[in-house]
């Protein structure tokens, strides 16, 4: 079901960015690390892509076998989603919903994608990542990649507040009860579009809900 956009949570803001070309802000093709762990992913697996913006990497799972739900609060980029979707042959639901009042659900999906949300402060963050494992199976996966404070010295993209950014410590602590699989902090070059380009301090985590 189709919310309206909330000027609170920043929706507007992206709306504006993303409606202002045509071209694609963060390219179109999928996210390295997304692509790296993907073999964790059961064939068919049912995955929420969230904050999934103009659709790079749903559509990518989707072009894998998955069954992808692309959920965004920007209109504008879900219609571009859906034109990389027909352009690449594929097929996924998307949903466009503010995602700091969606109901996220009970154990509807096998993983949860999360690539570069950090537009939620501390407490909208915790709220964020409750809603995504209450939406994991038992045994499901959480994929998420984000900026670092080391960002800020980079100023190659991301949020400009280091209360957004993610530590592993912090992780660790509103992550609790999942099972780490890989948790990791490196600075590599990122070359995603115009809205992610340079050399970038990143963290990569991959988590089980226990079963």
């Amino acid at each position: 079901m189709t919310q309206p956009p909330s000027a609170s949570s920043g929706i507007a803001l992206w709306e504006e960015r993303f409606g202002a070309s045509d071209d694609y802000l963060y390219g179109t093709e999928p996210n390295r690390f997304l692509t790296a762990q993907a073999h964790r992913l059961a064939p068919g697996s049912t995955i929420l892509a969230v904050a999934d913006g103009e659709g790079r990497n749903g559509v990518w799972l989707a072009g894998q076998g998955h069954r992808v739900t692309a959920i965004d609060g920007s209109a504008a980029a879900l219609q571009k989603s859906r034109r990389l979707a027909r352009r690449q042959g594929v097929e996924l639901r998307h949903l466009q919903a503010d995602l700091l009042t969606w109901d996220w659900g009970d154990e509807h999906y096998d993983a949860v994608v999360a690539i570069f949300i950090q537009f939620a402060g501390p407490e909208d963050r915790r709220r964020l990542f409750k809603g995504m494992v209450k939406a994991l199976r038992p045994g499901g996966l959480l994929l998420l990649q984000g900026y670092r404070p080391e960002q800020l010295d980079y100023g190659t993209g991301g949020p400009s507040a280091v209360e957004n950014l993610y530590t592993e410590e912090q992780l660790r602590q509103e992550l609790e009860g999942l099972d780490f699989l890989h948790l990791h902090s490196h600075d590599s070059t990122l070359s995603e579009g115009t809205g992610h380009r340079g050399r970038s301090a990143l963290i990569d985590l991959v988590a089980r809900k226990p079963g």
